[in-house]
Protein backbone atom coordinates (compact mmCIF):
# COMPACT_ATOMS: atom_id res chain seq x y z
CA UNK A 1 0.00 0.00 0.00
CA UNK A 2 2.80 2.43 0.90
CA UNK A 3 4.58 1.64 -2.37
CA UNK A 4 1.36 2.30 -4.30
CA UNK A 5 0.86 5.72 -2.71
CA UNK A 6 4.50 6.77 -3.08
CA UNK A 7 4.69 5.77 -6.74
CA UNK A 8 1.27 7.28 -7.50
CA UNK A 9 2.17 10.67 -6.03
CA UNK A 10 5.61 10.63 -7.68
CA UNK A 11 4.03 9.97 -11.08
CA UNK A 12 1.29 12.56 -10.57
CA UNK A 13 3.79 15.09 -9.25
CA UNK A 14 6.14 14.60 -12.18
CA UNK A 15 3.39 15.05 -14.78
CA UNK A 16 1.97 18.18 -13.14
CA UNK A 17 5.40 19.70 -12.49
CA UNK A 18 6.53 19.18 -16.10
CA UNK A 19 3.23 20.65 -17.32
CA UNK A 20 3.67 23.79 -15.22
CA UNK A 21 7.31 24.08 -16.29
CA UNK A 22 6.04 24.37 -19.86
CA UNK A 23 3.82 27.32 -18.96
CA UNK A 24 6.54 28.95 -16.84
CA UNK A 25 9.50 28.80 -19.22
CA UNK A 26 7.41 29.75 -22.27
CA UNK A 27 5.91 32.75 -20.47
CA UNK A 28 9.34 33.91 -19.33
CA UNK A 29 10.74 33.40 -22.83
CA UNK A 30 7.99 35.56 -24.33
CA UNK A 31 8.52 38.36 -21.82
CA UNK A 32 5.59 37.64 -19.49
CA UNK A 33 6.22 37.92 -15.77
CA UNK A 34 5.50 34.94 -13.53
CA UNK A 35 4.62 36.10 -10.03
CA UNK A 36 5.36 32.71 -8.44
CA UNK A 37 6.60 29.30 -9.45
CA UNK A 38 6.01 26.67 -6.80
CA UNK A 39 7.05 23.08 -6.27
CA UNK A 40 4.08 21.36 -4.68
CA UNK A 41 0.84 23.09 -3.70
CA UNK A 42 0.25 25.62 -0.89
CA UNK A 43 0.47 26.23 1.97
CA UNK A 44 4.02 27.38 1.46
CA UNK A 45 6.90 26.04 3.54
CA UNK A 46 9.44 28.59 2.38
CA UNK A 47 10.39 30.56 -0.68
CA UNK A 48 12.96 32.91 -2.09
CA UNK A 49 13.22 35.91 -4.36
CA UNK A 50 16.04 37.95 -5.81
CA UNK A 51 16.91 41.24 -4.16
CA UNK A 52 19.77 43.18 -5.75
CA UNK A 53 20.88 40.03 -7.55
CA UNK A 54 20.95 37.91 -4.37
CA UNK A 55 18.49 35.29 -3.12
CA UNK A 56 16.45 36.31 -0.10
CA UNK A 57 14.71 33.45 1.72
CA UNK A 58 11.51 33.74 3.72
CA UNK A 59 9.33 31.29 5.64
CA UNK A 60 5.61 30.69 5.76
CA UNK A 61 2.58 31.45 3.65
CA UNK A 62 2.64 35.24 4.00
CA UNK A 63 2.05 37.57 1.07
CA UNK A 64 5.35 38.67 -0.45
CA UNK A 65 5.80 41.32 -3.11
CA UNK A 66 8.57 41.02 -5.65
CA UNK A 67 9.53 42.57 -8.96
CA UNK A 68 10.86 39.16 -9.99
CA UNK A 69 9.52 35.60 -9.75
CA UNK A 70 9.06 34.12 -6.28
CA UNK A 71 10.15 30.49 -6.08
CA UNK A 72 8.52 28.39 -3.37
CA UNK A 73 8.51 24.94 -1.81
CA UNK A 74 5.05 23.93 -0.60
CA UNK A 75 3.59 21.36 1.77
CA UNK A 76 1.49 19.30 -0.66
CA UNK A 77 4.01 17.40 -2.83
CA UNK A 78 1.86 16.96 -5.94
CA UNK A 79 3.63 18.64 -8.84
CA UNK A 80 3.65 22.41 -8.86
CA UNK A 81 1.99 25.59 -10.05
CA UNK A 82 2.78 28.87 -11.76
CA UNK A 83 1.07 32.23 -11.23
CA UNK A 84 1.32 34.22 -14.45
CA UNK A 85 0.81 37.96 -14.22
CA UNK A 86 -2.44 38.95 -15.90
CA UNK A 87 -3.68 35.40 -16.57
CA UNK A 88 -7.11 36.40 -15.23
CA UNK A 89 -7.34 39.42 -17.51
CA UNK A 90 -5.93 42.04 -15.15
CA UNK A 91 -2.93 44.36 -15.68
CA UNK A 92 -3.76 44.78 -19.38
CA UNK A 93 -1.72 47.99 -19.56
CA UNK A 94 1.53 46.34 -18.37
CA UNK A 95 3.84 45.10 -21.11
CA UNK A 96 4.86 42.05 -19.05
CA UNK A 97 1.27 40.98 -18.42
CA UNK A 98 -0.27 37.91 -20.07
CA UNK A 99 -3.42 39.92 -20.81
CA UNK A 100 -1.52 42.47 -22.90
CA UNK A 101 0.16 39.93 -25.19
CA UNK A 102 -0.77 39.14 -28.78
CA UNK A 103 -3.10 36.22 -29.32
CA UNK A 104 -0.39 33.94 -30.72
CA UNK A 105 1.81 34.50 -27.66
CA UNK A 106 -1.02 33.73 -25.26
CA UNK A 107 -1.86 30.60 -27.26
CA UNK A 108 1.76 29.44 -27.08
CA UNK A 109 1.87 29.93 -23.31
CA UNK A 110 -1.40 28.06 -22.81
CA UNK A 111 -0.32 25.22 -25.12
CA UNK A 112 3.16 24.83 -23.62
CA UNK A 113 2.04 22.65 -20.71
CA UNK A 114 0.41 20.14 -23.03
CA UNK A 115 3.49 20.17 -25.27
CA UNK A 116 5.71 19.36 -22.30
CA UNK A 117 3.51 16.41 -21.34
CA UNK A 118 3.82 15.02 -24.87
CA UNK A 119 7.60 15.56 -24.70
CA UNK A 120 7.71 13.79 -21.33
CA UNK A 121 5.96 10.79 -22.86
CA UNK A 122 8.53 10.62 -25.67
CA UNK A 123 11.51 10.96 -23.30
CA UNK A 124 10.23 8.26 -20.96
CA UNK A 125 9.68 5.87 -23.85
CA UNK A 126 13.18 6.60 -25.15
CA UNK A 127 14.59 5.77 -21.72
CA UNK A 128 12.54 2.59 -21.56
CA UNK A 129 13.72 1.39 -24.97
CA UNK A 130 17.32 2.31 -24.15
CA UNK A 131 17.40 0.64 -20.74
CA UNK A 132 15.53 -2.41 -21.96
CA UNK A 133 11.83 -2.38 -22.58
CA UNK A 134 9.59 -5.36 -21.88
CA UNK A 135 8.09 -6.46 -25.17
CA UNK A 136 5.64 -9.15 -26.14
CA UNK A 137 7.42 -11.98 -27.95
CA UNK A 138 5.54 -14.10 -30.43
CA UNK A 139 5.81 -17.84 -29.86
CA UNK A 140 7.13 -18.22 -33.40
CA UNK A 141 9.72 -15.42 -33.15
CA UNK A 142 13.26 -16.26 -32.04
CA UNK A 143 14.08 -14.83 -28.63
CA UNK A 144 17.87 -14.85 -28.82
CA UNK A 145 18.04 -11.06 -28.37
CA UNK A 146 15.60 -11.01 -25.45
CA UNK A 147 16.57 -11.30 -21.79
CA UNK A 148 14.54 -12.54 -18.86
CA UNK A 149 11.91 -14.22 -21.03
CA UNK A 150 8.80 -15.17 -19.07
CA UNK A 151 5.08 -15.69 -19.39
CA UNK A 152 3.24 -12.85 -17.70
CA UNK A 153 -0.38 -12.28 -16.74
CA UNK A 154 -1.36 -9.00 -18.39
CA UNK A 155 -5.10 -9.04 -17.64
CA UNK A 156 -7.42 -10.68 -15.13
CA UNK A 157 -11.13 -10.68 -15.92
CA UNK A 158 -13.49 -9.87 -13.06
CA UNK A 159 -15.60 -12.61 -11.48
CA UNK A 160 -13.56 -15.41 -13.01
CA UNK A 161 -11.72 -18.32 -11.32
CA UNK A 162 -8.41 -16.41 -11.60
CA UNK A 163 -9.81 -13.30 -9.91
CA UNK A 164 -11.43 -15.35 -7.14
CA UNK A 165 -8.16 -17.22 -6.55
CA UNK A 166 -6.26 -13.95 -6.09
CA UNK A 167 -4.26 -13.88 -9.31
CA UNK A 168 -3.31 -10.31 -10.25
CA UNK A 169 -2.24 -8.48 -13.38
CA UNK A 170 1.55 -8.47 -13.51
CA UNK A 171 2.03 -11.86 -11.89
CA UNK A 172 4.66 -14.06 -13.53
CA UNK A 173 3.39 -17.55 -14.35
CA UNK A 174 6.02 -20.03 -13.16
CA UNK A 175 4.21 -23.35 -13.45
CA UNK A 176 0.85 -25.11 -13.65
CA UNK A 177 0.60 -28.38 -11.72
CA UNK A 178 4.40 -28.20 -11.34
CA UNK A 179 4.78 -28.17 -15.13
CA UNK A 180 6.75 -25.37 -16.76
CA UNK A 181 5.80 -24.03 -20.19
CA UNK A 182 7.68 -22.06 -22.82
CA UNK A 183 4.71 -21.07 -24.99
CA UNK A 184 1.45 -19.32 -24.16
CA UNK A 185 -0.49 -21.70 -26.41
CA UNK A 186 0.79 -24.68 -24.40
CA UNK A 187 -0.49 -23.14 -21.15
CA UNK A 188 -3.88 -22.40 -22.68
CA UNK A 189 -4.22 -25.93 -24.06
CA UNK A 190 -3.25 -27.51 -20.74
CA UNK A 191 -5.71 -25.37 -18.74
CA UNK A 192 -8.53 -25.90 -21.26
CA UNK A 193 -8.11 -29.65 -20.96
CA UNK A 194 -8.80 -29.55 -17.22
CA UNK A 195 -12.19 -27.87 -17.05
CA UNK A 196 -13.93 -28.27 -13.69
CA UNK A 197 -10.75 -29.73 -12.16
CA UNK A 198 -8.56 -28.01 -9.57
CA UNK A 199 -5.14 -27.03 -10.86
CA UNK A 200 -2.20 -25.59 -8.92
CA UNK A 201 -0.82 -22.35 -10.31
CA UNK A 202 2.50 -20.98 -9.07
CA UNK A 203 3.15 -17.28 -9.69
CA UNK A 204 5.80 -14.74 -8.79
CA UNK A 205 4.62 -11.38 -7.51
CA UNK A 206 7.55 -9.06 -6.91
CA UNK A 207 9.81 -10.96 -4.55
CA UNK A 208 7.02 -13.24 -3.36
CA UNK A 209 6.03 -16.68 -4.65
CA UNK A 210 2.44 -17.81 -4.34
CA UNK A 211 0.85 -21.22 -4.85
CA UNK A 212 -2.80 -20.82 -5.79
CA UNK A 213 -5.56 -23.31 -6.52
CA UNK A 214 -7.80 -22.51 -9.49
CA UNK A 215 -10.63 -24.44 -11.16
CA UNK A 216 -10.99 -23.72 -14.91
CA UNK A 217 -14.53 -23.26 -16.15
CA UNK A 218 -16.23 -22.30 -19.39
CA UNK A 219 -15.94 -18.50 -19.65
CA UNK A 220 -18.85 -16.48 -20.97
CA UNK A 221 -16.40 -14.09 -22.66
CA UNK A 222 -14.85 -16.79 -24.85
CA UNK A 223 -17.18 -19.79 -24.61
CA UNK A 224 -14.07 -21.90 -23.94
CA UNK A 225 -12.65 -23.44 -20.74
CA UNK A 226 -10.19 -21.18 -18.97
CA UNK A 227 -9.43 -19.31 -15.75
CA UNK A 228 -9.97 -15.75 -17.03
CA UNK A 229 -6.51 -14.38 -17.72
CA UNK A 230 -4.65 -12.97 -20.70
CA UNK A 231 -1.10 -14.28 -21.04
CA UNK A 232 1.82 -12.87 -22.96
CA UNK A 233 5.37 -14.06 -23.39
CA UNK A 234 7.53 -11.09 -22.47
CA UNK A 235 11.25 -10.45 -22.76
CA UNK A 236 13.49 -7.47 -22.09
CA UNK A 237 15.02 -6.03 -25.26
CA UNK A 238 17.33 -3.01 -25.19
CA UNK A 239 18.22 -0.83 -28.16
CA UNK A 240 21.15 1.47 -28.99
CA UNK A 241 20.49 5.13 -28.22
CA UNK A 242 19.76 6.17 -31.81
CA UNK A 243 17.13 3.42 -32.20
CA UNK A 244 15.72 4.19 -28.75
CA UNK A 245 15.13 7.82 -29.81
CA UNK A 246 13.30 6.77 -32.97
CA UNK A 247 11.24 4.12 -31.17
CA UNK A 248 10.31 6.61 -28.44
CA UNK A 249 9.04 9.11 -31.01
CA UNK A 250 7.27 6.41 -32.98
CA UNK A 251 5.67 4.97 -29.82
CA UNK A 252 4.44 8.43 -28.79
CA UNK A 253 2.84 8.97 -32.20
CA UNK A 254 1.13 5.57 -32.23
CA UNK A 255 -0.19 5.98 -28.68
CA UNK A 256 -1.44 9.48 -29.56
CA UNK A 257 -3.48 8.06 -32.44
CA UNK A 258 -4.85 5.23 -30.27
CA UNK A 259 -5.92 7.62 -27.51
CA UNK A 260 -7.63 9.96 -29.99
CA UNK A 261 -9.49 6.98 -31.47
CA UNK A 262 -10.48 5.91 -27.96
CA UNK A 263 -11.88 9.35 -27.14
CA UNK A 264 -13.73 9.46 -30.46
CA UNK A 265 -15.25 6.05 -29.67
CA UNK A 266 -16.43 7.24 -26.25
CA UNK A 267 -17.99 10.42 -27.66
CA UNK A 268 -19.67 8.56 -30.53
CA UNK A 269 -21.13 5.89 -28.23
CA UNK A 270 -22.47 8.55 -25.86
CA UNK A 271 -24.53 10.05 -28.70
CA UNK A 272 -25.79 6.74 -30.08
CA UNK A 273 -26.66 5.34 -26.64
CA UNK A 274 -24.15 2.50 -26.78
CA UNK A 275 -21.73 1.16 -24.14
CA UNK A 276 -18.61 3.31 -23.97
CA UNK A 277 -16.47 0.60 -25.53
CA UNK A 278 -13.47 1.44 -23.32
CA UNK A 279 -12.81 1.41 -19.59
CA UNK A 280 -12.78 4.81 -17.88
CA UNK A 281 -10.79 5.17 -14.66
CA UNK A 282 -10.55 8.06 -12.24
CA UNK A 283 -7.92 8.89 -9.59
CA UNK A 284 -8.75 5.84 -7.48
CA UNK A 285 -8.62 3.48 -10.44
CA UNK A 286 -5.31 4.96 -11.59
CA UNK A 287 -3.89 4.62 -8.07
CA UNK A 288 -4.85 0.94 -7.95
CA UNK A 289 -3.34 0.34 -11.40
CA UNK A 290 -0.20 2.17 -10.29
CA UNK A 291 0.28 -0.27 -7.44
CA UNK A 292 -0.04 -3.21 -9.79
CA UNK A 293 2.35 -1.67 -12.32
CA UNK A 294 4.88 -0.84 -9.59
CA UNK A 295 5.12 -4.53 -8.68
CA UNK A 296 6.06 -5.30 -12.27
CA UNK A 297 9.25 -3.23 -12.24
CA UNK A 298 10.82 0.15 -12.99
CA UNK A 299 10.60 -0.07 -16.78
CA UNK A 300 6.86 -0.75 -16.55
CA UNK A 301 6.52 2.37 -14.39
CA UNK A 302 8.29 4.42 -17.08
CA UNK A 303 5.91 3.12 -19.74
CA UNK A 304 2.84 3.63 -17.54
CA UNK A 305 3.88 7.21 -16.73
CA UNK A 306 4.41 7.89 -20.44
CA UNK A 307 0.87 6.72 -21.22
CA UNK A 308 -0.62 8.79 -18.40
CA UNK A 309 1.33 11.89 -19.44
CA UNK A 310 0.07 11.62 -23.02
CA UNK A 311 -3.50 11.09 -21.77
CA UNK A 312 -3.17 14.19 -19.57
CA UNK A 313 -1.92 16.21 -22.55
CA UNK A 314 -4.81 15.19 -24.80
CA UNK A 315 -7.50 15.62 -22.14
CA UNK A 316 -6.15 19.02 -21.11
CA UNK A 317 -6.23 20.28 -24.68
CA UNK A 318 -9.85 19.35 -25.32
CA UNK A 319 -11.86 22.51 -26.13
CA UNK A 320 -13.71 22.41 -22.82
CA UNK A 321 -14.07 25.22 -20.26
CA UNK A 322 -11.49 25.31 -17.43
CA UNK A 323 -8.97 23.30 -19.48
CA UNK A 324 -6.08 24.74 -21.47
CA UNK A 325 -7.89 23.77 -24.67
CA UNK A 326 -10.95 25.72 -23.54
CA UNK A 327 -8.85 28.82 -22.95
CA UNK A 328 -7.28 28.48 -26.40
CA UNK A 329 -10.81 28.19 -27.83
CA UNK A 330 -11.64 31.60 -26.35
CA UNK A 331 -8.54 33.00 -28.05
CA UNK A 332 -9.76 31.60 -31.37
CA UNK A 333 -13.14 33.25 -30.79
CA UNK A 334 -11.35 36.51 -29.99
CA UNK A 335 -9.39 36.26 -33.24
CA UNK A 336 -12.58 35.66 -35.26
CA UNK A 337 -14.59 38.41 -33.55
CA UNK A 338 -11.77 40.91 -33.54
CA UNK A 339 -12.23 41.54 -29.83
CA UNK A 340 -11.99 39.54 -26.61
CA UNK A 341 -14.94 37.86 -24.95
CA UNK A 342 -16.10 39.74 -21.87
CA UNK A 343 -13.80 38.68 -19.04
CA UNK A 344 -16.64 38.10 -16.59
CA UNK A 345 -18.48 35.90 -19.09
CA UNK A 346 -15.34 33.87 -19.73
CA UNK A 347 -14.73 33.44 -16.00
CA UNK A 348 -18.31 32.25 -15.45
CA UNK A 349 -17.97 29.71 -18.28
CA UNK A 350 -14.69 28.40 -16.88
CA UNK A 351 -16.18 28.19 -13.37
CA UNK A 352 -19.16 26.20 -14.63
CA UNK A 353 -16.83 23.97 -16.64
CA UNK A 354 -14.62 23.37 -13.61
CA UNK A 355 -17.65 22.52 -11.48
CA UNK A 356 -18.92 20.01 -14.04
CA UNK A 357 -15.42 18.55 -14.31
CA UNK A 358 -15.31 18.04 -10.55
CA UNK A 359 -18.74 16.39 -10.65
CA UNK A 360 -17.43 14.02 -13.33
CA UNK A 361 -14.38 13.23 -11.19
CA UNK A 362 -16.65 12.42 -8.24
CA UNK A 363 -18.84 10.16 -10.38
CA UNK A 364 -15.89 8.31 -11.88
CA UNK A 365 -14.28 8.02 -8.44
CA UNK A 366 -17.48 6.50 -7.08
CA UNK A 367 -17.40 4.00 -9.95
CA UNK A 368 -13.77 3.21 -9.13
CA UNK A 369 -14.60 2.64 -5.47
CA UNK A 370 -17.30 0.17 -6.49
CA UNK A 371 -15.17 -1.60 -9.09
CA UNK A 372 -12.21 -1.93 -6.71
CA UNK A 373 -14.20 -2.55 -3.54
CA UNK A 374 -12.38 -5.84 -2.95
CA UNK A 375 -9.05 -4.01 -3.05
CA UNK A 376 -10.24 -1.53 -0.42
CA UNK A 377 -11.69 -4.32 1.71
CA UNK A 378 -8.31 -6.07 1.73
CA UNK A 379 -6.61 -2.77 2.53
CA UNK A 380 -8.96 -2.16 5.47
CA UNK A 381 -8.27 -5.64 6.79
CA UNK A 382 -4.55 -4.92 6.72
CA UNK A 383 -4.66 -1.60 8.56
CA UNK A 384 -7.22 -2.56 11.21
CA UNK A 385 -6.15 -4.68 14.21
Amino acid sequence: MLLTLVVFFLILGLMVFVHECGHFFTARRLGVKCDEFGFGFPPRIFGWKKVNGKRKFFWGNKEVESDDTIYSINWIPMGGFVKIKGEDGDNKDDKDSFASQKIWKRAMILSAGVTMNVALCAVLLMLAFGLGAPQAIDDERPVAEAKDVKIQIVQVLEKTPAAEAGILMGDILLSVDDKQFEKVAEVQAYVAGRAEQDIKVKVQRGNEYKDLTVRPTVLKETGQPGIGVALTKIGIISYPWYEAIWLGLKGTYLMFIQIIVGFATVIKNLFVDQPLGVDVAGPVGIAVMTGRIARMGFIYILQFTAVLSLNLAIINFLPLPALDGGRVLFLIIEKIRGKAVNQKVEQIVHTIGFTLLMVLVVVVTGSDLWNYKDWFTNLWDKITP
